[in-house]
């Protein structure tokens, strides 16, 4: 349990494979939304800085894209930008779901983790809430074994809350004396701009297979007050990498864009606290995932 005569901050950043749970468990932590969550592998593809605060201490969660194999040079750049986090964070949090097997790529990535000494390191086995309490034992001995140097393993939901406390505490526990590193009232450091461009792929992403989920990407156009009424206009490109991909995202006589845009703005005026006219455009940027050139222009 952390010493509470001292305040403690730090930076913590989760790893695993793609799709373990880790935004989820970033906004569990926080106790708000800021990391989109989907079924889709590689959803995160920046560092998303969420801030827990308690009395005793802070904590600054990376939220950071899932370590695989890459196929584009935007999956390099995005193994590039966890290599980048990973060397800078206080205490690593290696995750596996119980639901699954330890395998080659988790021992690939624990293995990994001596590059990163000055991090301490624990591990965490996600989802139990899905698993039997034997899978969930089997997981926690599986990861037990995968490194001596584990300051602790622990088993969570972040879906159904159970021990995110003692999460919390553990990780506070590791962290450096020290200040606040934000002030009291900020729950991430993410731009208005980049939360609604992500709340709008998020649900781009829905339902979409194949490699798909891959190519979207959102760009902000233009954000705007009305002057004769409280309305936020927002309009968005919504990017992918062929034609028929685009087919596929405005959907038979533009239903599933419209879709699209009902379950984004909901989650907009959310966010913003007011009403809010979403115009939505679907654009071809081919090949995007692996031009140096419009990688950049996207902000990768």
């Amino acid at each position: 349990m952390p010493d509470n005569t001292t305040f403690r901050s730090g930076f913590v950043t989760f790893v695993g494979r793609p799709n373990v749970g880790k935004s989820t468990l970033t906004n569990a932590l926080v106790g708000e939304r800021i990391a989109i969550t989907s079924d889709k592998p590689q959803t995160t593809r920046r560092a998303i800085r969420g801030i827990v605060h308690r009395p005793d201490g802070q904590l600054v969660i990376v939220d950071t894209p899932g370590i695989h194999r890459p196929r584009t040079l935007l999956g390099q750049r995005l193994n590039d930008l966890v290599d980048e986090v990973l060397g800078d964070v206080d205490v690593i949090g290696f995750c596996v779901p119980a639901t699954q097997k330890v395998g080659p790529g988790d021992r690939r990535i624990a293995a990994s983790l001596d590059g990163y000494e000055r991090a301490k390191k624990i591990a965490i086995v996600t989802k139990v809430d899905e698993a039997t309490r034997e899978e969930t034992t089997e997981r926690l001995l599986e990861v037990d074994a995968l490194r001596d140097d584990w300051t602790a393993v622990i088993p969570l939901s972040a879906l159904a809350g159970t021990q995110i406390d003692v999460l919390a505490d553990e990780l506070l526990a590791l962290m450096p004396e020290g200040p606040a590193l934000y002030p009291s009232e900020t729950v991430t450091d993410e731009s208005i701009d980049d939360r609604i461009a992500e709340i709008i792929r998020e649900a781009a992403l829905e339902g979409v297979r194949d490699e798909l989920p891959h190519s979207i990407a959102v760009v902000i156009d233009d954000i705007s007050e009305r002057e004769d009424a409280e309305i936020t206009d927002i309009h968005a490109s919504v990017l992918v990498e062929r034609d028929s991909q685009k087919a596929i995202i405005i959907g038979r006589k533009g239903t599933r864009l419209k879709e699209l845009g009902t379950q984004a703005r909901a989650q907009i005026e959310t966010l913003i606290g007011k009403r809010v006219y979403l115009g939505l455009h679907v654009s071809v940027a081919k090949d995007w995932q692996r031009d140096p050139k419009q990688l950049r222009r996207l902000g990768f």
